[in-house]
């Protein structure tokens, strides 16, 4: 199902993002393919992007990662290690093709953004880390397709300068993601709350980015109206690339998209109404009966008036109006007291 296709019949779109988890092989990352499409993933997302496009090939201090997963490595190292071959985007976009399901990637820069739009993809989506680059964002949205942005570290501010860029050129679907741009993300700072306040304070649907292990999240998100859940996905956490510590493998995807499923199910529309098989117990509810034999001319009272299961008489409401009454015929012990028995 494609990603405006989801948002408009209220269903959840998964996305698997394989990021470096191809681990430098087409093999590897054509069977992610077919591994998320058979877990259930609306859409398997890539990045676009070479060393040279994201930073310098520099080994000075600005360009040095002394902390967290990448630890050791300049980003030049990190992004030539983690890229995805541009020379390998057709083959994967038609497994995608092949397989049912969605092909979207992230584009970095101006180049990367042309790149994608020769492949005619449907939907660009926007990284946390590119919330600020306002002349990226603008480029992409002149195309005119629906964009994706993931909004880790951004302010409200940050958020709505971006918002406001897009649609100065573009009023496709934008959907904005709740994003901890944590490497994983600890479950304190989620703050999954502002999903719906997201939605609401900019007009767009709103998702979640999740870096977090597990798919807690992933549900609560789902059960708070997320539109778009977007996980990292490998075929193994045994097999390293800089991205494997905090992905999803195949039977923790699968378990997670059955969950968002069941929650998507569960949401349901928030308004007042009864299923069938509500509508169907309502007989259970209680009613007025006839407690004691009544014989015509005598007087309903508490002591023969019963308000029991199931509702086959009065509702309880005219339990009151009727104490006092007369029969007009005689009641029998066990049946339901109607009008018409009473005057």
């Amino acid at each position: 199902m494609k990603l405006e296709q989801a948002i408009n019949n209220r269903r959840v779109y998964i996305i698997a993002e394989m990021s470096a988890n191809h681990g430098g092989s087409l093999d590897r990352a054509l069977e992610i393919v077919d591994a998320a499409a058979r877990a259930g993933a609306d859409c398997l997302k890539i990045q676009t992007y070479t060393a040279d496009t994201m930073t310098l090939d520099c080994d000075k201090e600005y360009f040095q990662l002394t902390s967290g997963l990448w630890k050791g490595y300049t980003r030049y190292q990190l992004y030539q290690d983690a890229n995805t071959p541009w020379e390998w985007h057709g083959a994967i976009a038609d497994r995608c093709r092949e397989r049912g399901i969605d092909f979207l990637s992230t584009p970095f820069d101006f180049t990367s953004a042309d790149f994608l739009r020769g492949m005619d993809v449907e939907a660009y989506k926007i990284a946390s880390f590119e919330l600020t680059d306002l002349p990226l964002i603008r480029h992409v949205a002149a195309f005119g397709r629906p964009m994706i942005v993931s909004c880790g570290m951004g302010t409200k501010d940050e958020i709505g300068e971006a918002v406001h860029t897009i649609r100065e050129v573009n009023d496709s679907l934008l959907v904005l993601l709740k994003c901890t741009s944590e490497y994983p993300a600890v479950y304190e700072d989620m703050n999954l709350s502002l999903i719906p306040r997201m939605s609401e304070d900019f007009g767009t649907p709103a998702g979640l980015s999740d870096h977090s292990m597990g798919y807690e999240v992933a549900v609560a998100a789902a059960a708070l109206g997320a539109s778009v859940i977007e996980k990292h996905f490998c075929l193994s956490r045994e097999f390293h690339t800089p991205d494997s510590a905090f992905s999803m493998e195949p039977e923790e995807f699968a378990a997670m998209v059955r969950a968002v499923r069941n929650v998507e199910a569960a949401r349901g529309t928030g308004e007042y109404t009864l299923t069938q098989r509500e509508m169907d117990k309502r007989i259970n509810r209680r009613s007025l009966f006839i407690g004691k034999d009544i014989k015509a001319g005598e007087k309903l009272t508490e002591e023969n008036i019963a308000i029991i299961r199931p509702a086959h008489g009065l509702h309880p409401r005219y339990y009151g109006e009727v104490l006092g009454k007369t029969a007009v015929r005689d009641l029998a012990f066990g049946d339901p007291l109607r009008e018409g028995d009473y005057e």
